[in-house]
Protein backbone atom coordinates (compact mmCIF):
# COMPACT_ATOMS: atom_id res chain seq x y z
CA UNK A 1 0.00 0.00 0.00
CA UNK A 2 2.87 2.12 0.93
CA UNK A 3 4.17 1.80 -2.89
CA UNK A 4 0.97 2.95 -4.06
CA UNK A 5 0.77 6.14 -2.27
CA UNK A 6 4.53 7.38 -2.93
CA UNK A 7 3.29 7.69 -6.72
CA UNK A 8 -0.20 9.96 -5.91
CA UNK A 9 0.44 13.68 -7.31
CA UNK A 10 1.09 16.21 -4.60
CA UNK A 11 -0.68 18.89 -4.70
CA UNK A 12 1.61 22.14 -6.53
CA UNK A 13 3.56 24.20 -4.01
CA UNK A 14 2.42 27.53 -3.07
CA UNK A 15 4.58 30.23 -4.93
CA UNK A 16 3.37 33.49 -3.25
CA UNK A 17 3.99 34.46 0.32
CA UNK A 18 0.31 35.94 0.92
CA UNK A 19 -2.85 35.68 -0.29
CA UNK A 20 -3.13 39.62 -1.13
CA UNK A 21 -0.84 41.84 -2.43
CA UNK A 22 -2.21 43.96 0.25
CA UNK A 23 -1.16 41.26 2.80
CA UNK A 24 2.60 41.46 1.28
CA UNK A 25 2.92 45.28 1.73
CA UNK A 26 1.63 45.33 5.13
CA UNK A 27 4.15 41.79 6.56
CA UNK A 28 7.30 43.55 4.16
CA UNK A 29 6.66 47.04 4.29
CA UNK A 30 10.19 47.46 2.93
CA UNK A 31 9.10 46.88 -0.40
CA UNK A 32 7.31 50.67 -0.60
CA UNK A 33 11.22 51.84 -0.73
CA UNK A 34 11.67 49.98 -3.70
CA UNK A 35 8.64 50.53 -5.98
CA UNK A 36 6.91 53.64 -6.03
CA UNK A 37 3.20 52.30 -6.88
CA UNK A 38 1.08 51.44 -4.27
CA UNK A 39 -1.04 48.58 -4.30
CA UNK A 40 -4.71 49.04 -4.81
CA UNK A 41 -7.17 47.59 -2.12
CA UNK A 42 -8.42 45.18 -5.36
CA UNK A 43 -5.24 44.20 -6.58
CA UNK A 44 -4.69 40.66 -7.53
CA UNK A 45 -1.07 39.63 -8.14
CA UNK A 46 -1.22 39.19 -11.96
CA UNK A 47 -3.46 42.57 -12.01
CA UNK A 48 -0.70 44.60 -10.59
CA UNK A 49 2.63 42.77 -12.08
CA UNK A 50 0.81 44.16 -15.00
CA UNK A 51 -0.26 47.46 -14.07
CA UNK A 52 4.00 47.59 -12.95
CA UNK A 53 5.03 46.38 -16.09
CA UNK A 54 2.77 48.97 -18.41
CA UNK A 55 4.62 51.87 -15.81
CA UNK A 56 6.44 54.45 -16.61
CA UNK A 57 9.17 52.04 -14.73
CA UNK A 58 8.33 48.08 -15.62
CA UNK A 59 11.45 47.39 -13.98
CA UNK A 60 9.12 47.46 -10.54
CA UNK A 61 7.67 44.31 -11.65
CA UNK A 62 11.00 42.36 -11.59
CA UNK A 63 11.05 44.02 -7.64
CA UNK A 64 7.61 43.12 -6.85
CA UNK A 65 7.87 39.07 -8.75
CA UNK A 66 10.92 38.61 -6.42
CA UNK A 67 8.97 40.39 -3.29
CA UNK A 68 6.31 38.65 -3.48
CA UNK A 69 7.63 34.85 -4.58
CA UNK A 70 7.87 32.45 -1.46
CA UNK A 71 12.16 31.91 -1.39
CA UNK A 72 12.40 28.97 -3.42
CA UNK A 73 10.01 29.58 -6.11
CA UNK A 74 11.26 32.87 -6.22
CA UNK A 75 15.13 31.82 -6.90
CA UNK A 76 13.98 29.19 -8.97
CA UNK A 77 12.21 31.84 -11.33
CA UNK A 78 15.35 33.95 -11.13
CA UNK A 79 17.41 30.77 -12.22
CA UNK A 80 15.67 29.90 -14.63
CA UNK A 81 16.14 34.15 -15.97
CA UNK A 82 19.26 34.04 -15.78
CA UNK A 83 20.34 30.88 -17.22
CA UNK A 84 18.16 31.94 -19.99
CA UNK A 85 19.10 35.32 -20.84
CA UNK A 86 23.44 34.56 -19.81
CA UNK A 87 23.92 31.10 -21.49
CA UNK A 88 27.63 31.44 -21.91
CA UNK A 89 28.65 31.93 -18.25
CA UNK A 90 32.41 32.33 -16.57
CA UNK A 91 33.31 29.46 -14.75
CA UNK A 92 32.69 30.97 -11.31
CA UNK A 93 29.37 32.00 -12.07
CA UNK A 94 28.64 28.32 -13.38
CA UNK A 95 29.74 27.05 -10.17
CA UNK A 96 27.57 29.38 -8.24
CA UNK A 97 24.44 28.63 -10.49
CA UNK A 98 25.05 24.82 -9.75
CA UNK A 99 25.27 25.52 -6.01
CA UNK A 100 21.63 27.22 -6.36
CA UNK A 101 20.25 24.50 -8.48
CA UNK A 102 21.13 22.12 -6.00
CA UNK A 103 20.00 24.25 -3.01
CA UNK A 104 16.81 24.40 -4.78
CA UNK A 105 16.74 19.99 -5.12
CA UNK A 106 17.92 20.15 -1.46
CA UNK A 107 17.32 23.39 0.62
CA UNK A 108 19.00 22.64 3.75
CA UNK A 109 21.11 24.76 5.65
CA UNK A 110 24.18 22.86 4.63
CA UNK A 111 23.71 23.89 0.89
CA UNK A 112 22.39 27.36 1.94
CA UNK A 113 25.61 28.24 3.94
CA UNK A 114 27.76 26.17 1.33
CA UNK A 115 26.19 28.87 -2.16
CA UNK A 116 26.43 31.83 0.69
CA UNK A 117 29.93 31.31 1.22
CA UNK A 118 30.86 31.25 -2.73
CA UNK A 119 28.34 34.15 -3.42
CA UNK A 120 30.10 36.24 -0.28
CA UNK A 121 33.33 35.69 -1.61
CA UNK A 122 32.85 36.04 -5.49
CA UNK A 123 35.38 38.77 -6.98
CA UNK A 124 32.31 40.27 -8.90
CA UNK A 125 28.59 40.68 -8.49
CA UNK A 126 27.55 39.05 -11.00
CA UNK A 127 23.78 37.47 -11.74
CA UNK A 128 24.51 34.60 -10.60
CA UNK A 129 26.06 35.89 -7.22
CA UNK A 130 23.25 37.35 -6.42
CA UNK A 131 20.84 34.62 -7.07
CA UNK A 132 23.67 33.20 -4.88
CA UNK A 133 23.16 35.61 -2.06
CA UNK A 134 19.56 35.30 -2.32
CA UNK A 135 20.13 31.32 -1.40
CA UNK A 136 22.01 32.58 1.63
CA UNK A 137 19.44 35.13 2.78
CA UNK A 138 16.45 33.35 2.23
CA UNK A 139 16.03 32.30 5.43
CA UNK A 140 17.90 30.56 8.76
CA UNK A 141 20.86 31.60 10.58
CA UNK A 142 23.52 32.95 8.62
CA UNK A 143 26.41 30.04 9.37
CA UNK A 144 25.98 27.36 11.96
CA UNK A 145 27.89 29.23 14.72
CA UNK A 146 26.17 32.68 14.09
CA UNK A 147 22.18 32.66 14.83
CA UNK A 148 22.03 36.18 13.47
CA UNK A 149 19.62 36.66 10.16
CA UNK A 150 19.04 38.84 8.27
CA UNK A 151 16.19 40.71 7.21
CA UNK A 152 13.40 39.34 5.29
CA UNK A 153 13.38 41.71 2.53
CA UNK A 154 17.09 41.12 1.70
CA UNK A 155 16.63 37.82 -0.24
CA UNK A 156 13.57 39.34 -2.79
CA UNK A 157 16.50 42.91 -3.16
CA UNK A 158 19.30 40.30 -4.49
CA UNK A 159 16.99 38.17 -6.19
CA UNK A 160 15.71 41.31 -8.18
CA UNK A 161 19.16 42.38 -8.46
CA UNK A 162 20.27 39.27 -10.08
CA UNK A 163 17.28 39.05 -12.91
CA UNK A 164 17.81 42.86 -13.26
CA UNK A 165 21.81 42.60 -13.47
CA UNK A 166 20.60 40.13 -16.40
CA UNK A 167 18.28 42.19 -18.22
CA UNK A 168 21.35 44.79 -18.11
CA UNK A 169 23.97 42.63 -19.74
CA UNK A 170 21.82 42.33 -23.19
CA UNK A 171 22.35 45.13 -25.51
CA UNK A 172 20.52 47.83 -25.37
CA UNK A 173 18.25 47.34 -28.40
CA UNK A 174 17.44 43.13 -26.69
CA UNK A 175 17.04 44.70 -23.08
CA UNK A 176 13.16 45.72 -23.87
CA UNK A 177 12.79 42.00 -24.93
CA UNK A 178 14.64 40.50 -22.07
CA UNK A 179 12.61 42.25 -19.51
CA UNK A 180 9.33 40.69 -21.47
CA UNK A 181 11.19 37.40 -21.39
CA UNK A 182 11.36 37.36 -17.28
CA UNK A 183 7.80 39.13 -16.93
CA UNK A 184 5.72 36.54 -18.81
CA UNK A 185 7.36 33.98 -16.91
CA UNK A 186 6.74 35.80 -13.97
CA UNK A 187 3.15 36.53 -15.11
CA UNK A 188 2.44 32.85 -15.68
CA UNK A 189 3.39 32.10 -11.81
CA UNK A 190 0.59 34.68 -10.71
CA UNK A 191 -1.76 33.25 -13.51
CA UNK A 192 -4.33 31.98 -10.46
CA UNK A 193 -3.92 35.17 -8.29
Amino acid sequence: MDDLNSEQTLPPARAIRFDRVNDLYAEMPEIAKFIETPAEDDDGYRSFLERLRASQTPEDAVTFTAFALQAKAGIKWGMECVASLIPDMAPEDTKLMNLVSEWLDDPTSENRWKTLEVALFAPRRSPAVYLGLAVGWSGGPLAPNDLVTVPAWRAPRALSSAVMRAVGQMRTEHRGESLDFVLDRAAGLFRLN
